[in-house]
């Protein structure tokens, strides 16, 4: 679990030790987060034990094909016991294994307007995601310069 720190800018970067581009470097992904935000609720809230994901903005688990929802098959049914915080209790390794990040990207709905009922048309979140070492330049210098 990681969380973003205003006064700590940072990337994360998921690599691969053991896949190297052409200059012998690791490759990976690099992802760069957008708007965030941290919970403004109580831990013991019923709404916050179902939503356990919102407590950190990066959460990391082995790839499972029975964990594909950060709040659980049923949130709306939940007692907080299924989702990312109950599957990170065990601790399991991400070493060497096909991993899931989960990237919880948020904001606060401080003064809602007429105009976001009932969905909000006009907030948009957006991160970036993009190749780490992969290749021996940028690859774009190569591209033609007429189509």
């Amino acid at each position: 679990m990681m969380d973003i720190h205003l006064d700590r800018p940072a990337m994360w970067i998921f690599e691969n030790s053991n896949v190297r581009g052409p200059l012998g470097y690791a490759t990976g992904y690099e992802i760069m987060p957008g708007a965030a935000a941290a919970s403004l609720l109580d831990p013991e809230d019923g709404a916050q034990r179902v939503g356990a994901f919102s407590t950190h903005q990066l959460w990391v688990t082995p790839y499972r094909p029975d964990e594909l929802y950060a709040a659980g098959v049923y949130p709306t049914a939940s007692k907080g016991n299924d989702g990312l915080a109950a599957w990170t209790q065990a601790n399991r390794p991400i070493d060497n294994t096909d991993i899931v990040a989960w990237y919880t990207m948020g904001f606060y709905h401080i003064m809602p307007r007429a105009e976001d009922w009932p969905v909000m048309p006009v907030m948009w979140h957006e991160f970036v995601i993009r190749p780490y070492d992969f290749f021996s330049q940028n690859p774009v210098l190569t591209l033609p310069s007429a189509p």
